[in-house]
């Protein structure tokens, strides 16, 4: 079963609330037992998730590595295509983050 800290909201899986939350430090009796549909959204999110923090990882990397070709000046035709994905990462990243922010908001983190 799952248990959430009313403090800061980090969740914990245990048959019991643990003395005291491993994040913020908060005691047990600060702990609400989740509810089964509300363990249920959490585990069924739990893969895209984390599906959606390696794009972001993957976009920075991709974001680093343009910036490196731009910053070469090979020629401007390389020049755009780095450029060029560099913003698309951006954009990538951003609508990965701004997917967790919903999940986050619907009780699915």
């Amino acid at each position: 079963m799952l248990w959430k800290c009313t403090v800061c909201g980090m969740t914990v899986e245990g048959t019991d609330a643990p003395e005291k939350c491993p994040k913020c430090g908060a005691p047990k009796e600060k702990f609400i037992k989740l509810s089964q549909e509300e363990q249920d959204k959490i585990y069924t999110s739990e893969r895209t998730n984390d599906i959606h923090m390696e794009m972001i990882h993957l976009c920075d990397k991709i974001v680093s590595l343009c910036k490196e070709g731009i910053d070469l000046k090979l020629d401007p035709p390389c020049v755009d295509v780095f450029t060029k994905a560099k913003d698309e990462a951006y954009i990538i990243k951003q609508r990965s983050k701004a997917e967790i922010a919903g999940h986050i908001g619907k009780g699915k983190w």
